[in-house]
């Protein structure tokens, strides 16, 4: 897999934005194989479609790129999204196709990850200030999508740190990602939480107890519930049922 990106294709654009979302797709579609199925290359819608950029023609899988510039080989917590109020109505709606994060420098791949449809939620949207009464677009309110708000699970690396990881690898993540699919957001919202939670917790087993701590941001997000701890405790048993937790006993968990 090649990490740098042809800019020749790019030498008749004068804007910055245009060159690099015609290297960054060039470079996708000669490059990237489909997280789903394992299918060698994806292919590419016509241009501006206003939803996806990518498919697979063999298990009809859909991505949208968003690419940004980084100088540091960190991923960003942040990705950069169109209009607010059509993201949250395609999440809603479930109709958002899986995304695809690219970070790079100069010409060169630094981070591609894909994360998976169902792990979207309203909660890692981030509503943008709306642009001001001088712009063209004046009032116009765009978002970013929160890419720390997405546990661990639905962040499947394809590329990480300049390092490109293995395709059965990559495959295996997302067949282990897909347990957590839920169709109903809120119940997709809380399960998702409580996931992150345990991401939070740095060592491998942990305790009821150190899920109880975050029972204040619970409270905070979900003020209508006033069971929170059996709340938790039930996202826990899904998670057990599902392969990313294991319960030894006495209160006492452990990460799969």
């Amino acid at each position: 897999m090649l990490l740098k990106f042809n800019s020749e294709i790019a030498l008749n654009y004068k804007s910055n934005a245009q060159r690099a979302r015609v290297m960054t797709e060039n470079w996708v579609a000669n490059n990237i194989f489909c997280p789903v199925c394992g299918k060698p290359f994806l292919s590419q819608f016509e241009a501006n479609r206003p939803v996806a950029d990518f498919f697979c023609d063999s298990c009809h899988s859909e991505y949208e790129l968003k690419s940004m510039r980084k100088r540091s080989g960190d991923i960003s917590n942040k990705a950069p999204d169109g209009a607010y109020e059509t993201m949250i109505s395609r999440i809603t709606s479930q109709t958002n196709p899986n995304l695809f994060f690219l970070t790079y420098n100069d010409d060169m791949v630094n981070n591609f990850l894909m994360i998976p449809k169902y792990f979207f939620t309203p909660a890692i949207i981030e509503k943008r200030k709306p642009l001001s009464q001088n712009a063209r677009r004046a009032g116009w309110i765009g978002c970013n999508i929160n890419i720390s708000a997405i546990p661990e699970a639905g962040r499947i690396f394809i590329i990480k740190n300049s390092i490109a990881i293995q395709k059965d690898s990559v495959m295996l993540q997302y067949v282990k990602a897909q347990n957590l699919e839920t169709k109903n957001i809120e119940n997709r919202g809380w399960l998702f939480d409580v996931l992150l939670c345990v991401d939070r917790i740095p060592q491998n087993e942990f305790s009821l107890s150190q899920i109880y701590s975050f029972e204040s941001e619970f409270a905070a997000k979900y003020p209508n519930n006033h069971n929170i701890r059996a709340k938790i405790r039930q996202q826990l048993q899904i998670l057990r049922d599902r392969g990313f937790v294991e319960f030894s006993g006495k209160g006492i968990y452990r990460k799969l």
